[in-house]
């Protein structure tokens, strides 16, 4: 269930001791003017946070902390661009730079300092959504939020404080260069590293970019500096008029951002297209309408919006990757393909989505050693990490209709493994053993399978076949009648079983309902006529 409400009515302090003291799992989101954040939970505790638009400053904070040399910083960041799709933390570790234990507790402080930056936000709107987890985030933290709130009241009483003197982030300061040195006042670390940034041009934003320290601190070393006579204001870095159209804007943006996340999507596309009314040229608010619009199943208008992304220079590989999503739902699966081609030139050759959309594609036209090609070279390309969910569906799929099934189990049993919560790679490995014969692993992954997703009608209908086979037929019957329950649908195979089975339980009017059933999915369906038959004779 979601909770949603205004900072001017609850503070974030307040909502995050809500959320801790309910054990809630899910995603926080925060908007507060052109900003927009998350904090995530997973039973009450931060595991991650993070904000939009704001520079990822692990490598700084290394530095900062005296773990890593500047050089070395360097160095990776240099490495990083020619490794496309790696992490700059997995980088480090895996060139002997950082250990992996150094890195952990940069993080934990990227994340805390990140709480504390959203502590500040008095004004704007909250969200919660149940459930939702961090995309492929490899290391999450476990923070109690009660532990981050006292350093967070002291911040927010000192920013209450520096908004006078730095009242936004377009800020211009000069530094009275004369004066400072005539005082030789005592300076702060923080003070040091900013001064000889200070050149009467770039405003408080750029310098936070520039030297590699968090707002608060920026925030706190310049009201210092300004209090004590040493910086003067000599105006601002943007336009009026450029400001209420960038502030407009990035409003909608993150508003667009915060309801995609959150799941309200006809919201979500709302925002994004008053992004594109006051800059039509915006790619990005064009690719997200697209986005929305295949979350929402509307493939003509997504494909419309990734087309006009997709012709402005610069368009990336995964605005040809959602392109080509759409194009599949529309049936043109030549012009899939060719946007994926487009994708691979585009940098996602590193990309292992592209490659297995290409893979499915390549199953869906019966090229199953194509197919099988394409989902090998992606799973390199997911790194330390499992494949998805959807890579071992896929590539099991292909070995199956290959014929090789002792492939497809070995896949299977992988998947699971790394994706033990994905009922739908238990049902399918049960699948496969039930084709080798192997009838007791079958039932334990059906088993295994029903307890991630007790509503998932294909394992119900699996587990009736099993018992069926054992000789239970009560068991199979009843196996059966959920299988249908949950899916009425399912196939007109099940329906007939069902009808069998009752009629042999003395239950001519359910069997006559399930056989009639079977013939509503399949008129040609011989063995439920002839079942009906015979019910209609006795």
């Amino acid at each position: 269930m979601a909770i949603k409400g205004s900072l001017k009515e609850a503070s974030l302090p307040d909502v995050l001791q809500l959320l801790a003291m309910g054990k809630k799992t899910g995603c926080l989101s925060v908007t507060h003017r052109s900003n927009f954040g998350s904090i995530y939970f997973d039973k009450g505790k931060i595991s991650y946070a993070s904000i939009v638009n704001r520079r990822d400053r692990l490598g700084d904070i290394l530095v900062k902390g005296g773990v890593l040399s500047q050089e070395h910083l360097d160095e990776a960041i240099g490495l990083q661009a020619k490794a496309r799709g790696q992490r700059l933390g997995d980088l480090l570790v895996s060139h002997g730079m950082i250990t992996r234990e150094q890195l952990h507790a940069q993080i934990r402080i990227q994340i805390e300092e990140a709480v504390y930056f959203l502590f500040t936000w008095a004004e704007g709107t909250f969200n919660f959504e149940a459930e939702i987890r961090p995309d492929e985030q490899d290391f999450l933290v476990s923070i109690n939020p009660e532990s981050l709130l006292l350093e967070g009241a002291r911040r927010v009483d000192e920013w209450s404080l520096i908004e006078k003197k730095i009242p936004s982030f377009d800020v211009v300061f000069e530094a009275d260069r004369r004066r400072l040195a005539e005082s030789q006042p005592q300076l702060t670390h923080e003070q040091q590293v900013l001064l000889p940034l200070i050149d009467g041009r770039t405003d408080v934003a750029g310098l936070v970019d520039a030297s590699g320290l968090v707002e608060f601190e920026v925030g706190k070393a310049l009201f210092g500096l300004a209090t004590a006579g040493f910086l003067h204001r000599v105006g601002r870095s943007k336009a009026p008029d450029d400001v209420a159209i960038d502030v407009k804007v990035e409003e909608h943006r993150n508003l667009g951002v915060a309801f995609f996340r959150a799941g309200m999507l006809d919201e979500a596309v709302r925002e994004f297209r008053r992004v594109t009314e006051l800059r039509p040229e915006d790619v990005g608010a064009r690719f997200q309408l697209g986005v929305a619009h295949l979350r929402l199943g509307k493939w003509a208008e997504a494909m419309t919006h990734l087309e006009a992304a997709a012709r402005q220079r610069g368009a990336k590989a995964s605005v040809f990757h959602n392109l080509a999503l759409a194009l599949e739902r529309l049936g043109r699966e030549d012009d899939a393909v060719a946007a994926l081609e487009s994708a691979l030139e585009r940098g996602g050759e590193s990309e292992p989505r592209v490659h297995l959309s290409l893979g499915v594609l390549a199953l869906r036209r019966g090229d199953f050693a194509e197919a099988d090609a394409h989902f090998m070279r992606a799973r390199p390309l997911y790194g330390n990490r499992p494949p998805a969910a959807v890579w071992f569906h896929s590539s099991s799929l292909a070995a199956a209709l290959a014929g090789q099934l002792e492939k497809t189990v070995a896949l299977l049993q992988e998947g699971t493994e790394a994706h033990p919560h994905a009922a739908a790679l238990h049902n399918n490995l049960a699948v496969a053993l039930m084709a080798l014969g192997r009838s007791d692993d079958a039932l334990r992954a059906v088993q295994r399978g029903l307890q991630e997703d007790p509503g998932l009608a294909p394992l119900h209908r699996n587990l009736g076949d099993l018992q069926l086979a054992q000789g239970d037929r009560r068991a199979a019957m009843d196996a059966y009648a959920l299988a249908v329950r949950h899916h009425e649908t399912l196939g007109p195979e099940v329906w007939a079983r069902l009808g069998a089975l009752r009629a042999e339980a003395g239950d001519a009017d359910g069997a006559r309902t399930a056989l009639e059933q079977a013939l509503v999915l399949d008129p040609q369906h011989e063995t439920a006529r002839t079942q009906l038959h015979a019910l209609a004779g006795g």
